[in-house]
């Protein structure tokens, strides 16, 4: 159908029509549940990637989240993200966001989230148009910077002596209840940092509602970040949970922004990757851990860093659980290779009364070095000399087996160890910055003489 206009030029109705037309819109796919193994349901007729999430209809209404894992002879793999009770066979699965994506933005800032973004501290849900894969943007080893410039957590101790750098990826491995939590808790209070995301894996929930109650208030909680996945939530929702983490530190790092990641714990990580390869069949191999469990570690690990490109960094802290104060757990070991140095943090010191309990002589920071002052290392290198000797003949001088004048270093060592304790403790509240350490540490060097 044609008419005239005004101008005389004929109008086609039926191309008018057809560019106003609503589109098709193709119809939404279903699939059934087939089986259900413990946590691992099998799904068929929606092919869908790997890292899909899904929502499994249950009785009553109500649904269940899942994820896509892998597939097998045709049909989907799936792993809840929650419990299988009320899964019944035949249950419609659909398949919503998109593929391996997870939601992350400036709307996180100030919010305490699960591994799926939702809320749990009780706000309303986080609303951004942002996404970040969830494995990560993989880049060039010549796209990351070196590490240049001195990191301030707030802590004298590992401002002096163990200094970081931003950038760097540091872990503080401890057993448990050692104090690493307090530890964490005092650099996500004190860390001068632009962005502060703090990722609680596999934690107790009271750790998780005090961590909240504590940082989520006042100026702090504008710069924050915390997604929690609690012990008794699902394995694939906590290794969710870290990854997620990961991605939002790498979505403000590329907006050139100075990162501090906290995540609380790699090993738990690790628990739940072991969990998850033992489950789809993998063989235990270092003390039951599967290749996969381990590798994952690296894969988070290397995601911290300094862009080139950018000019953001992330500063990633990792804490590692040495399963009964075992640091030659193959989670320890991989660890410790991986990351760019080591807080060690002692049972004895700890049961001494020191706090933080760091085991200065065992703890290394291999950027040192490179960002700090001559002044500061030979300093740094004295203090470490005098905790050693302490340490080494310590038993000696309890049982009355030593005599003052045997040897100069040691006697130095035993006058030296009232102020080396009180320049190592430190009150959870109290913030040193790194020019208060540095102005302490050679203040009791000069003090020796």
């Amino acid at each position: 159908m044609r008419a005239a206009t005004l101008d005389g030029d004929v109008l086609c109705w039926d191309e008018v029509l057809g560019d106003i037309a609503p589109r098709p819109v193709p119809p939404k796919r279903f699939g059934t549940v087939v089986s259900c193994d413990g946590p691992l349901v099998e799904m068929a007729g929606l092919p869908v990637p790997v890292g899909t999430m899904c929502r499994i209809a249950t009785p009553g209404g109500g649904e269940t989240f899942a994820e896509t894992v892998g597939f097998r002879d045709g049909r989907g793999l799936l792993m809840l993200l929650g419990d299988s009770l009320c899964l019944e066979p035949g249950a419609l699965v659909r398949a919503e966001g998109q593929p391996g994506s997870v939601p992350v933005g400036e709307a996180f800032l100030g919010r305490a989230v699960d591994g799926t973004g939702a809320p749990i501290d009780g706000g309303p849900p986080v609303r951004s148009l942002e996404s970040w894969p969830l494995a990560g943007r993989r880049e060039s080893a010549l796209a990351r910077s070196s590490v240049a410039e001195t990191f301030d957590c707030g802590v004298r101790a590992i401002n002096a002596l163990t200094t970081l750098g931003i950038g760097q990826r540091m872990g503080i491995v401890a057993g448990s209840g050692v104090g690493k939590s307090v530890l964490i808790d005092m650099i996500a209070r004190h860390a001068d940092t632009d962005i502060a995301v703090v990722a609680l894996i596999g934690e107790r929930a009271r750790e998780v509602s005090d961590f909240v109650s504590r940082h989520m208030t006042g100026a702090a909680a504008a710069r924050t970040v915390v997604v929690a996945v609690p012990a008794d939530h699902a394995a694939n929702l906590r290794l969710r949970g870290a990854e997620m983490a990961m991605s939002i530190a790498e979505y403000f790092r590329e907006t050139g922004r100075r990162v501090t990641l906290i995540m609380d714990s790699l090993t738990r990580v690790a628990h739940a990757g072991r969990e998850i390869g033992l489950l789809l069949g993998e063989p235990g191999a270092a003390r039951g851990y599967p290749p996969s469990a381990l590798s994952r570690i690296t894969r988070i690990v290397e995601r911290a860093g300094n862009s080139r490109m950018s000019g953001g960094a992330i500063t990633g802290l990792f804490t590692v659980l040495a399963d009964g104060d075992n640091h030659d757990d193959p989670v320890v070991d991989t660890a410790r290779a991986i990351l760019d140095g080591h807080i060690v943090l002692s049972r004895d010191l700890a049961q001494r009364g020191q706090y933080p309990a760091i085991d200065v002589p065992a703890s290394l920071s291999r950027v040192m070095h490179d960002i700090v002052p001559h002044e500061q290392v030979v300093a740094a290198r004295q203090v470490r000399s005098w905790i050693a000797d302490y340490e080494a003949n310590r038993e000696l001088v309890l049982m009355g087996a030593y005599r003052e004048g045997a040897d100069v270093a040691v006697d130095r060592a035993m006058a030296m160890n009232p102020a080396i304790r009180a320049f190592v403790s430190q009150a959870a509240e109290e913030h040193c910055t790194m020019g208060d350490s540095l102005s302490a540490m050679l203040a009791l060097v000069d003090e020796a003489g």
